[in-house]
């Protein structure tokens, strides 16, 4: 009996100590005026995201995981947002909305999810008025690792096929690195 019974407590270490662990990493999102990017967007050698408003309008944002974060504001011609990579306490992804408004109503969205060593990414135009300021002006995510793909929604493409459009676009998501840096470029 002692020998089972430490014989499946032996095996359940192991398994336990093979399981993935995700890391927590710093999670204090930056917001400038400033039209000079920085190249450190991620920071601290880990991957994150730089927001670049180029618009004529300002844009409010809001990181959203297990529940939304604080809403951002980002100045129109050259506002910068840079946060490093979060991770979803519920083991979902996570999302960076984006509104020309104060209402969540008509949002473009970058969406990621990290995986060990990849991050996923989307765009989602899902919940998007056709007739948005980012479908005017167009919109970017340019990686800084040259293996990942880019995403690129000209200037008035309002079916953008590098956008999801539906739940089921897969075909969208994009991995790379989990140490990529995505420029995300609006306008």
């Amino acid at each position: 009996m002692y020998f089972s019974n430490g014989l499946f407590l032996g095996a359940f270490a192991m398994t336990a100590t093979a399981l993935p662990h995700v890391q927590q990493r710093d999670a204090t999102p930056t917001s400038s005026a400033s039209a000079s990017p920085s190249s450190s967007a991620g920071g601290g050698g880990g991957g994150g995201v730089q927001i670049i408003n180029n618009m004529n309008e300002d844009v409010n944002l809001w990181t959203t995981a297990d529940s939304a974060g604080d809403q951002q504001h980002l100045s129109g011609g050259g506002g910068t947002h840079e946060e490093k990579f979060q991770t979803n306490g519920n083991g979902g992804g996570v999302s960076i909305k984006m509104s020309t408004t104060d209402s969540k109503d008509s949002i473009l969205q970058f969406e990621y999810t990290g995986d060990g060593d990849q991050i996923y990414y989307d765009l989602s135009s899902i919940n998007m008025d056709p007739e948005s300021a980012f479908v005017k002006s167009g919109f970017s995510v340019q990686p800084d690792d040259s293996s990942c793909e880019p995403s690129t929604c000209e200037p008035g493409d309002a079916n953008c096929q590098e956008t999801y459009q539906k739940p089921d676009d897969d075909h969208n998501t994009k991995a790379c690195s989990s140490s990529t840096t995505f420029r995300v470029t609006l306008g």
